[in-house]
């Protein structure tokens, strides 16, 4: 009879290991999961951004159309963002915040137009591609809030256990590449 418990709580004790085992390795695959839904987030406002980036150049060569490096500048940093769509996530990012200070010198130089910036072609196009950098912000936001909730799972004790017997791995932030994005504003009054 005693002995009869004892198995009884053996195999209590096995099941319930292997449930727990279960439910956290479920765990990771969800939060991998989600970190791949947020890449894919990105990925698809990166490649809206992209397609807006001819008409851009389009509509600024029509007034601005001796800003040839300018011009030529956004439409190679465009490239480079293609051509990085499948590296890994540090080569995107690289590639992005090149784009991103492409088109900052690009609205620079159209400040210098009045006729340009009273063009409605191009303020929808500035509106959208304002409306994009927005959408793209928060979807690395929301990336890295998952990338984080991975990897404090992959690193902490008991789940750690799990993630290690099943080679999950931790994927990496999104991080602003330009020093310029991490620096703050100068104001003078």
């Amino acid at each position: 009879m005693i002995e009869f418990i004892v198995i009884a709580l053996l195999v209590l004790v096995a099941v319930g290991i292997a449930l727990w085992a279960i439910a956290i390795y479920n765990g990771l695959v969800a939060r991998r999961q989600r970190t791949a839904e947020a890449w894919s987030g990105i990925d698809v406002q990166l490649k809206r951004r992209a397609s807006l980036i001819p008409n851009l150049v389009e509509t600024v060569k029509g007034y601005a159309g001796h800003e040839k490096q300018t011009l030529a500048e956004v439409t190679e940093m465009r490239t480079r963002v293609r051509e990085a769509e499948g590296g890994g996530v540090a080569e995107r990012a690289q590639a992005e915040s090149a784009m991103s200070g492409a088109l900052m010198r690009l609205f620079a130089v159209a400040e210098a137009y009045p006729e340009l910036r009273a063009n409605q072609n191009f303020l929808d196009l500035q509106s959208e591609l304002s409306s994009l950098e927005d959408q793209i912000q928060m979807a690395r936001r929301y990336y890295n809030g998952a990338v984080r909730d991975l990897n404090t799972m992959i690193e902490s004790f008991p789940s750690n256990l799990v993630a290690r017997r099943f080679s999950f791995e931790q994927p990496q932030y999104y991080e602003a590449e330009s020093p310029a994005d991490r620096s703050l504003p100068e104001v003078k009054f």
